[in-house]
């Protein structure tokens, strides 16, 4: 397994992690004995980077992946994440960065993991009522007490990315970012580059659109938050999958999955970013890291820019709601 610095933490990380956030019940009903031996059969073949946050299932995320951690810890690479903090109304969700929450929140995911220190630990959203500087502040003395050994920042945008790093140095930030959705991706990877901070790839796969598998609305089940989001909806969803379609027939040619071919673009991007596909499902994680022996040619990338070039998907990437918390 090639691994990749994040920043200059020194942190190594396999070149593909994977994301845990599927087995907390936001893709429909979850399977936690399933996803125990995901996550173990993804550390036997070499990758050693999983992201969780407190967000996911509301705590359940990080006592999962805890409970998976058991005697697998050693040079695993633990990422979760803080900020998000329930409404008392149940209508949405809250932010929270100021510093006194940073420790409380700290202190309660390394409970919940069962670990002694979280290696990379982000600030999930930004607080737009506290100044990035308190918190990263805070997230700073986390690394001086030892809690946590690196820091990172999630849907920052650039000038916040700035003003954190030079309070303490950013491992790396966090976005959505894939072949169907590149911005602002791509905008926040420049500001990263320009400071040495690694970017770290969510939802690489479109959130499933790119494994050219969900062709209409009926194929998300009932219980699955994407039936919320407008990239799945109606002519957003037809238009889209006209764009996956291309994708579909150059995977073809090329002898992998449409999956394969998409998470391989990620990784063709640079050696400072790690993407993290996300998935409950053994077959899907073998599929997935098929990707990594999909060798992409500089024609390949050119064939690809043309075939779903930036800001061709229609839709949101999240629901309007949702987008708020989202800094642009």
């Amino acid at each position: 397994m090639e691994h990749r610095t994040l920043g200059k933490s020194g942190l190594r990380v396999s070149a593909m992690g994977l994301g845990l956030m599927s087995m907390s019940g936001t893709y429909g009903k979850s399977d936690d004995e399933q996803s125990i031996r995901v996550i173990h059969a993804a550390l036997d073949r070499g990758v050693d980077f999983l992201d969780s946050s407190d967000l996911y299932g509301w705590g359940h995320n990080e006592q999962l992946l805890g409970r998976a951690l058991k005697g697998w810890r050693k040079g695993v690479i633990v990422a979760t994440k803080f900020g998000n903090v329930q409404n008392p109304d149940g209508k949405g969700n809250l932010v929270d960065g100021r510093p006194a929450y940073v420790a409380q929140a700290c202190d309660a995911s390394l409970t919940r993991l069962g670990v002694d220190v979280i290696d990379l630990y982000y600030q999930h959203r930004v607080d737009p009522k506290v100044p990035i500087e308190e918190t990263v502040g805070a997230m700073a003395r986390l690394v001086e007490r030892g809690k946590v050994r690196a820091i990172g920042l999630s849907e920052a945008a650039p000038e916040t990315i700035r003003r954190g790093h030079a309070v303490y140095p950013i491992a790396a930030v966090q976005s959505e970012y894939s072949l169907l959705y590149r911005d602002p991706g791509e905008d926040t990877i420049a500001a990263c580059r320009a400071l040495g901070i690694s970017f770290v790839a969510y939802s690489p796969l479109g959130r499933g659109l790119l494994s050219a598998t969900i062709k209409r609305t009926a194929d998300i089940p009932e219980d699955d938050r994407r039936r919320s989001h407008p990239r799945f909806q109606d002519a957003n969803l037809d238009h889209n999958m006209a764009l996956v379609g291309r994708i579909a027939e150059m995977a073809s040619s090329k002898g992998c999955t449409p999956s394969q071919l998409a998470l391989a673009w990620v990784l063709a991007q640079g050696e400072d970013i790690v993407p993290i596909p996300g998935t409950k499902r053994l077959e899907y994680l073998g599929e997935n890291l098929g990707a990594l022996a999909v060798t992409l040619t500089g024609d390949d990338l050119a064939r690809l820019d043309e075939a779903m070039p930036r800001g061709a998907a229609k839709g949101g990437r999240y629901p309007e709601a949702q987008m708020k918390a989202v800094q642009l």
